[in-house]
């Protein structure tokens, strides 16, 4: 049962996103709204702050009630048993001008605020906040896209601006770069690139390719970080290098201020690229893969992510799973090898791209294919090359699916439908999903244990091995993903103990996960325990002393201020 949502201004100016991103939220509430106030505060003294947050922003931009059904996490696990995690209220600045005024009335009146972004961390929390009665301070109004440089190939962007914002801006003024992009478009550059996202071009490790940024400390200060840093320097987006430490890192994962502008390098629009495939039959085949592309991957021959995953997700985006085995417990072997030969792709399927010069492009192809032939012989290789003519650039929007999209860095909400992958075939039900992603060494005796392991777990809570792993150059980020019925009660305690067990399979291994749901962040942070947490300690002092009021995303990352740590009362809130 769906319950109504009180209309206010748009997410989204892009009619699909938003007829998506409102349905979403819209159709996922099981359990009325109920009010919260943040921790420690009262009714009385909250809604003064609320008074003055209207000042502050408008009255407009500021909601309560039922109008926050689209800051919940639409795929909560707990709804139905009322631990369901909910703001307070929510406050949507449009500059710094009104952020700082928004950060002054929290720390007069001690109340956490959340920060998205966009909120698309789905599988995650989505924009739920990590302590009930938090204010979820929604910066998607910040949305301007201030330079994109195509000369130096770089951007610099406001919290709000999606990555489809950016992708039309470029194509809008023909600028020859192409951004990278993760597989849904909808999502905001900052928010993506601030939690270690990744997509798929020669930039797709987005952290890794920050130059300069910007945020705002709890006390609303604004504060730069290199050579953005220097009043009026021609390299505070070109160069990484500055003087002194590098601070750049603490605004990642983290609460210890808001990021309010970043810059982000760009992939320079290339001549030509090659779109590849490689799939192998059989699921222990994944080790050869691994030891094939692993090695390719650090000697540069391919010199960006390549994206592997298995039979079970690409079903995922074909249709429902009982329209392909109607039966209790996971699909049979049998029943995979069938859908193999129908489909005509493998267990293990493998895309990357080339990009570059034409010549080189096919130079790199030639040799890959000498490689494979040799070292994975029973895999198949195809390479699909699209290029300009000599001294031209290539029209990333010319290069038709399913070769393009976002290997070419044009957004889309392609994978968005494999949520609904275990609803019922009749219709009714609610799609989600929940994932455990671990860090695993690029070693394909250890991903093909892993993946055994996984396996198992999964197959024991009657669910399939539903997975893809992305290569770096020497590690893999490997996502288990658990799609599920939310208004199901076994697939939500399933989901659950699928995760307790990966989670525990994870820890013997000494694997992490690369970022983590809202309700789990405390426990992933607990795995980082050398010389008695001395990392977890390092970071409350850092804390404590820029957010002295414990105002900013308190327990983010399970870094928790000093008021949450000493306080009991607070925990009722968690």
């Amino acid at each position: 049962m769906a319950f109504p949502v009180v209309a206010h201004s748009a997410a989204y100016t892009n009619e699909e996103y938003q007829s998506t991103h409102f349905n979403l939220f819209k159709d996922s509430i099981t359990v009325p709204l109920k009010p919260v106030l943040p921790p420690g505060v009262t009714q009385y003294a909250f809604d003064a702050a609320i008074l003055y947050y209207m000042a502050a922003v408008g009255h407009d931009q500021v909601l309560k009630g039922d109008a926050l059904a689209e800051y919940i996490d639409p795929y909560e696990l707990s709804e139905s048993e009322g631990k369901r995690k909910m703001p307070s209220a929510a406050v949507r600045p449009k500059n710094v001008d009104e952020l700082r005024k928004v950060l002054d009335i929290s720390n007069q009146y001690s109340i956490p605020v959340w920060t998205f972004s966009r909120g698309k961390n789905l599988g995650y929390g989505g924009p739920a906040p990590r302590v009930n009665g938090s204010i979820a301070l929604d910066l998607h109004r910040m949305n301007k896209i201030i330079e994109v440089n195509g000369d130096y190939s770089y951007a610099v962007v406001e919290p709000g601006v999606t990555f489809t914002d950016l992708y039309d801006y470029c194509i809008k003024h023909k600028l020859k770069v192409w951004p990278s992009v993760p597989s849904l478009g909808w999502g905001s550059v900052v928010g993506n690139t601030l939690d270690r996202g990744t997509g798929f071009t020669p930039t797709a490790s987005h952290h890794q390719h920050i130059c300069g940024l910007e945020a705002m400390l709890a006390n609303g200060e604004l504060v730069r970080t290199g050579q953005f840093a220097v009043s009026g320097s021609q390299s505070s987006h070109l160069s990484k290098f500055t003087f002194g430490p590098s601070i750049e890192g603490l605004f990642l994962q983290s609460n210890l201020g808001i990021v309010t502008k970043l810059g982000i390098w760009l992939t320079p629009a290339p001549q030509a690229f090659m779109s590849c495939s490689f799939d192998m039959p059989d699921f222990d085949d994944v080790e050869t893969i691994v030891d094939v592309f692993g090695p390719l991957r650090r000697d540069g021959l391919l010199p960006n992510t390549v994206y592997v995953s298995n039979l079970v997700e690409w079903l995922g985006m074909m249709g429902k799973r009982e329209e392909l085995w109607p039966e209790a417990g996971p699909i049979p072997e049998w029943r995979l090898k069938e859908l193999q030969k129908q489909l005509g792709i493998g267990y293990w399927n493998v895309k990357f791209g080339l990009y570059g010069q034409r010549d080189v492009i096919q130079a790199h192809y030639n040799e890959l294919k000498k490689i494979v032939g040799k070292k994975a012989s029973k895999g198949r290789l195809t390479g699909e090359m699209f290029s300009a003519p000599d001294g031209e650039i290539l029209n990333a929007a010319s290069i038709p699916e399913p070769h393009g999209g976002f290997f070419v860095g044009v957004p889309s909400l392609w994978s968005l439908p494999m949520v609904k992958f275990r609803l019922p075939k009749d219709g009714g039900g609610i799609g989600a999903h929940y994932d455990y992603s671990p860090i695993i060494p690029s070693s394909g005796k250890t991903v093909l244990e892993w993946v055994k392991t996984a396996k198992k777990v999964c197959e024991a809570e009657s669910f399939d091995l539903f997975c893809d792993f992305f290569m770096h150059e020497r590690h893999v980020i490997f996502v288990n993903m658990m799609t599920f019925d939310k208004t199901n009660i076994a697939h939500r305690q399933s989901v659950q103990a699928i995760f307790r067990n990966l989670f525990a399979e994870g820890k013997k291994r000494g694997f992490s996960k690369y970022r983590s749901h809202i309700n789990t962040m405390d426990l992933v942070a607990s795995l980082y325990d050398f010389n008695n947490h001395a990392y977890r300690r390092f970071v409350e002092t850092i804390k404590d002393a820029v957010d002295p009021n414990g105002i900013l995303s308190p327990g983010k990352q399970g870094i928790w201020p000093r008021r949450f740590r000493e306080n009991e009362k607070m925990k009722s809130h968690l």
